[in-house]
């Protein structure tokens, strides 16, 4: 498979090869959205923690003697039916909601977004992706001439580029990573997927051996 290399100014400059078996993968809905799902679970953190009766402090004394007072029995003060008391069935911190998904799975996942998004003509592969100096204002301007700012793109580099990264994290619906951390969730949570040829090469020798 072939595709349009544009430079920095969003002119083709040639064409680079895509490999099939990463970027021509048929679609499998129920195996995307099971890897969606559990990459959304796995994220998932419980930071609300109650109490339920045997963690409340107090209550170890028997409020009032079984009969004869004309009251209902109770034996704690720390009964969820008591104001202070426990709480049923409320969220705690031991809630866990990781899925475990194997590593073939989830790659045939990234596999199908990124054939997807190659039959939508939503990449863009630039034949560099490098600026002088940090700064948003320039990394803006190669949006601009790209058409990036039209909707949300995820920029992804082959290596570590401090001054493209300093540059772009403060433009709107933008997100920047690294080929060899990619994922299915990522891909699908931004429209266009941008990323130097180089890129390719690290993208199909993490994940495709």
């Amino acid at each position: 498979m072939k595709i349009d290399v544009l430079n920095q100014e969003g002119k083709v400059v040639g064409q680079t090869l895509l490999p099939k078996e990463v970027f021509s993968v048929p679609m499998n809905s129920d195996l995307l959205n099971q890897v969606v799902n559990s990459q959304i679970a796995n994220r998932r953190q419980m930071t609300a923690d109650t109490k339920d009766r045997s963690e409340v402090r107090g209550g170890g004394r028997k409020p009032w003697r079984q009969k004869g007072t004309g009251r209902a029995r109770h034996g704690s003060i720390r009964s969820p039916l008591w104001k202070g008391g426990g709480v049923t069935f409320g969220p705690t911190t031991k809630r866990v909601f990781y899925k475990k998904i194997p590593k073939k799975i989830k790659r045939k996942a990234l596999f199908i977004v990124l054939s997807a998004k190659t039959r939508d003509n939503l990449i863009l592969v630039l034949e560099d992706l490098k600026i002088e100096k940090i700064k948003t204002k320039t990394m803006a301007e190669i949006f601009k001439k790209l058409f990036l700012d039209k909707g949300s793109s995820l920029i992804v580099l082959a290596e570590k580029d401090d001054k493209v990264i300093k540059s772009a994290r403060n433009i709107a619906k933008t997100k920047i990573m690294m080929a060899k951390d990619l994922n299915a969730l990522a891909l699908l949570s931004y429209k266009y997927l941008v990323m130097p040829k180089e890129a390719i090469k690290v993208i199909r020798e993490t994940f495709n051996g």
